[in-house]
């Protein structure tokens, strides 16, 4: 290998590795201070950095938090697409799907709340964080496609709310922009269940069972249970 491309490799990982260790410092602060209380210096200071040193990584704040957030939507989105590949059933694969994004919320608290927690004042979420954040969604509708088709009318629940014509109107756009032969009440049942998810998860990261359902498992596999028969598994 030629000595300037050898070097440039060594200097890359150079990069990466303090760019990882920058990241990490800025997730312990989050556990400490919150978001909204990150700062560059405070991390570049636990790093024995000058904070000069480290705008050349993050120039701003807001870039940090982006990157964080960039990196827990990617975490989740990993656990979310594992749990709806291979070839076990539909259901059990959206139970996969619940039971695995609790478990990494459970066990990245701090991260689950900077991006379905409280918004950061003054932070505006750019572009780059649309892709992450969308691979969630889009593996559960990866599985409801499958089954939409096997969902008959005639399998619906008596009563069952009718759609009306605004929602209907959503769907059939959102169907189309995705490019999915999704039934658009399959769409809107996994768009309940998809709230009613992080829903569960929020109550229970931020306290809200404390004193009735705690520990929060069996409300939680129970409420997943239904949510996967509302949307036809």
């Amino acid at each position: 290998m030629p000595p300037g491309k050898a070097s440039a490799t060594a200097r890359e990982r150079a990069r990466a590795s303090l760019t990882a260790d920058l990241k990490e410092e800025a997730r312990r602060q989050l556990a400490t201070v919150g978001a909204d209380g990150l700062s560059l210096r405070a991390v570049a200071r636990e790093l024995g950095m000058v904070s000069s040193a480290l705008y050349r990584y993050f120039p701003s704040k807001e870039d940090l938090l982006t990157a964080l957030i960039i990196d827990a939507y990617n975490a989740v989105g990993d656990v979310a697409e594992r749990a709806v590949g291979g070839e076990a059933r539909p259901r059990d694969r959206w139970l996969a799907l619940c039971r695995q994004i609790r478990a990494w919320a459970l066990a990245n608290p701090h991260e689950y709340a900077l991006i379905h927690g409280s918004p950061v004042p003054g932070y505006r979420a750019p572009e780059a964080t649309i892709g992450p954040a969308a691979r969630v969604p889009l593996a559960l509708i990866t599985l409801l496609d499958r089954v939409g088709p096997r969902m008959a009318d005639t399998d619906r629940e008596a009563g069952d709310v009718p759609v009306p014509a605004g929602l209907a109107a959503q769907a059939d756009g959102l169907v189309a922009l995705l490019g999915s032969s999704i039934r658009p009440d399959v769409l809107l049942r996994g768009m309940l269940a998809w709230t009613q998810l992080y829903g569960m998860i929020s109550f229970e990261l931020f306290g809200q069972f404390v004193g009735s359902f705690e520990p929060a498992d069996e409300l939680f596999e129970y409420a997943a249970r239904q949510m996967g028969l509302l949307v036809g598994l």
